[in-house]
């Protein structure tokens, strides 16, 4: 057996034992915990359902490969590789959607081609920007997001122009 396989174990036994030891109710706790965490659930998820049936409604709709295909000719000066512009216009609206384009781009590419590399900068040093955005402000009741989504998408910019130097200054 594998060590990672009694992590979890651990760490349950070792928090169940400070509680007996602090003569804590651990269950109360926990029970409290789980309701706290169901209201957020509640508080959450019209931001989330939204943002999910858009991404859903973009990704078949083709709008995604459609805005790729329009920003080509900018992103060629660069030297982006057309292959990942479709992981660049998705990767701010849908994580798993992109992972599912970046597995697409290793695939089709080959792990350690140009396109791959810079793909896998991009998914490993960007965030889902509107998730992100949506998911906390609902959560934390943010009303005035002023700068909040400019300053995440100049990241987000940042993050693909940066990946694609990157990783041609590592090949050389």
């Amino acid at each position: 057996m594998n060590f990672s396989n009694y992590v979890i174990p651990a760490i349950i036994a070792i928090v169940f034992t400070a509680g007996l030891i602090k003569k804590v109710d651990v269950f109360a706790v926990f029970l409290d915990g789980v309701k706290d965490g169901a209201k957020t659930i509640t508080e959450i998820f019209p931001a989330l359902f939204c943002l999910m049936l858009a991404v859903g409604v973009v990704k078949s709709s083709g709008a995604a490969a459609m805005f790729a295909d329009l920003l080509a000719p900018i992103t060629n000066l660069i030297g982006f590789p057309k292959e990942v512009l479709p992981l660049a216009v998705l990767r701010p609206f849908s994580g798993s959607g992109s992972i599912a384009v970046y597995e697409g781009i290793l695939k089709d590419n080959g792990a350690d081609s140009f396109a791959s590399r810079v793909a896998s900068a991009i998914i490993g040093s960007s965030e889902t920007t509107f998730y992100t955005l949506a998911v906390y402000f609902a959560a934390t009741k943010v009303k005035k997001t002023r700068y909040a989504l400019p300053a995440a998408l100049c990241g987000d910019f940042a993050v693909f122009v940066l990946g694609v130097l990157f990783v041609r200054m590592t090949l050389g």
